[in-house]
């Protein structure tokens, strides 16, 4: 499962040569370093940020494991991961290629997205945060590693991340070529002009749209086929605005220039369109809140972070099957 020549970035790491064979995986990998669940470090080129880069070490120590105990995965794991001397180039360097056509080349978005990867050290917390979200919020993340390597949530996240930047620097039709190119290899649909926080976790992620003038906050948790759109064909600030901590089940809907609050739950498949107080519940088509309008049903835990999607389900009804 070698990775072509001509996708790979030019000698990431100097004088290690080409990516070991299968056979040869196991000898390589512990000939350039100790035991592999041992963590090595690497020489880093990331300005700015401080102290050791946990994650990072611990994803390459993922990888060494990985590539001995299924030595088919050797090469791919070495020319995603282990080729490269941070976070930040092995991420630029998966998502080139996943994001890489027969006129969009992989070798050029590299070039592109780690450099602003290395301009911004914003976003390079914001990565951090939104692989840690993954790991700790869904029980079917086994590894930083394979977060970063099949997670396309956390992807298309950091894709519109590089996006964003690309639109507040006035180059517009840049950020919307990876809006689109997003949106057909990941089925993720983000407006580079969104404004998104950190430790977001995209569940799934297929079919979720989020429009022009959305924002989203910190520490939110979006489930698949989620929808925070516009109410029509007219410009200006049109799309909802989501707060901290926010839970957006599978399937709703989010219409207009709304607020839902900080540490709200939205159930799945509800159709929002009026604004939701902070740590409320809203259920439904249309979304009602649990508890009633007046004195709703209080939660006394981030949504976000305890995935909780059905415990409101006594209070809303008496449904049975």
């Amino acid at each position: 499962m070698g990775i072509p020549e001509a996708v790979c970035p030019a000698n990431p790491l100097g004088d290690l040569g080409a990516a070991p064979s299968s056979s040869a995986s196991s000898a390589v990998l512990k000939e350039n370093g100790p035991s592999i669940l041992q963590p090595t470090r690497q020489a880093d080129d990331r300005p700015e940020l401080e102290g050791d880069d946990e994650i990072w070490l611990q994803m390459r120590a993922e990888a060494r494991h990985d590539a001995e105990v299924q030595p088919v995965l050797a090469s791919y794991l070495y020319s995603t991961i282990l080729a490269h001397r941070s976070l930040e180039r092995a991420l630029a360097f998966h998502l080139g290629n996943k994001l890489s056509s027969t006129t969009l080349l992989s070798t050029q978005l590299y070039n592109l997205i780690v450099d602003t990867f290395m301009d911004d050290v914003e976003i390079r917390e914001s990565v951090r945060a939104d692989i840690k979200a993954v790991r700790e919020r869904d029980p079917a993340c086994v590894s930083y590693s394979h977060c970063m390597l099949n997670f396309k949530g956390f992807l298309a996240c950091q894709a519109y991340r590089v996006a964003h930047r690309l639109w507040n620097q006035g180059r517009i039709s840049l950020a919307l070529a990876i809006q689109s190119r997003v949106s057909e290899v990941f089925a993720v649909d983000i407006h580079p002009a969104a404004k998104i926080g950190k430790g977001i976790l995209f569940d799934h992620a297929t079919g979720v749209v989020i429009g022009e003038t959305a924002t989203v906050g910190d520490s939110v948790s979006i489930l698949h086929h989620v929808t925070l759109g516009g109410t029509g064909k007219y410009g200006g600030d049109r799309h909802p605005k989501v707060g901290n901590g926010v839970l957006i089940g599978a399937g709703a809907t989010i219409l207009g220039n709304i607020k839902i609050g900080d540490g709200a739950k939205i159930g799945a498949g509800s159709v929002v369109l009026i604004e939701v107080p902070p740590s409320t519940t809203a259920v439904g088509n249309p979304a009602r809140l649990v508890g009633g309008k007046t004195t709703p049903s209080r939660l006394t835990e981030i949504p976000s972070e305890t995935m909780d999607h059905t415990s409101f389900i006594s209070e809303w009804s008496d449904y049975v099957i």
